[in-house]
């Protein structure tokens, strides 16, 4: 069953992770689809990065839908500047709304942020890289992770839950994660150094995942391959110690389901950004 559930009703498209919220009240989760906003062409219609050409207030009027429209003031908005890297920064009460209305603000440097503060709503953007989400409910605690083929080579769901471990004192097997809709094997062919990058990768974890090779990367008979980076961040969530059971996994591919969501390989560059979302309501 598809984890991320369409919220209902006409506002933006927003895909929650229902089972997560049912089972901790205060907690909202999800990512926002391509529906409800006000952005034009090429970037139609709820755009929310601010680093793809489209007009500024546009993006902050399409974050302030999103934030709204999951109960949230879009004051507590809080991204960094994602540089396909794999450093995690821990948000702090001071570093509420960075990010949220300018580029200029954002965290710098960082893929992955997390935090253990209610009333911050961690943010990051995609548009075919895999959204990753974190939450420790025994510690109180969330992370957003940004994996294109660079971050999942460079583990950095593992970095994520590494920094969970050592700032929050989170054990891995509390954690519930999630792999959120992204481009699939299906509209994801790859050539010489993707495929150097990720194979070495694919073939450590296939041992110790279960899951067989060709699930994370089937070679063709051109040099190219098919890469299922969403398989790839659970087999690594998996060997980082969460339980496959706490791992929610969606089946949407942003290529097939262009009316949907944002696909930056089959839109040819030009078009928005969704933008992933977790954070815990202040008691």
């Amino acid at each position: 069953m598809e984890p991320f559930v369409r919220m209902e009703g006409n506002g933006p498209a927003l895909f929650l992770l229902r089972g997560w919220m049912e089972e901790s009240p205060g907690l909202t989760a999800g990512i926002t689809g391509r529906e409800g906003g006000v952005s034009g062409p090429p970037w139609a219609s709820l755009n929310c990065g601010l680093h793809v050409g489209d007009a500024a207030d546009a993006v902050v009027r399409n974050r302030a839908l999103a934030a709204e429209a999951a109960g949230w003031d879009p004051a507590a908005w809080t991204c960094a500047e994602q540089v396909h890297g794999c450093r995690v920064h821990r948000v702090v009460r001071a570093d509420r709304g960075r990010g949220g209305k300018d580029q200029e603000s954002a965290i710098p440097g960082a893929d992955a942020i997390m935090t253990d503060e209610p009333g911050i709503l961690l943010a990051s953007y995609y548009a075919d890289c895999v959204p990753l989400l974190f939450h420790d409910p025994v510690r109180g605690a969330v992370a957003l992770a940004h994996a294109g083929w660079r971050g999942t080579t460079l583990e950095i769901a593992a970095r994520t839950i590494e920094a969970m471990e050592r700032e929050f004192g989170s054990r891995p097997a509390d954690i519930r994660a999630a792999v959120g809709p992204a481009i699939g094997p299906c509209c994801y062919e790859v050539d010489g150094p993707v495929i150097e990058s990720a194979l070495p990768l694919a073939e450590s974890l296939a041992p110790s995942g279960g899951a067989p090779l060709d699930a994370m990367i089937r070679l063709t008979e051109d040099g190219k391959a098919r890469l299922n980076l969403k398989e790839m961040n659970r087999q690594i969530m998996i060997r980082s110690g969460i339980m496959p059971s706490r791992i929610a996994f969606s089946s949407f591919c942003t290529g097939c389901r262009r009316d949907l969501f944002f696909s930056h390989r089959r839109e040819g560059g030009r078009t928005g950004r969704m933008a992933s979302f977790i954070g815990m309501r202040e008691r």
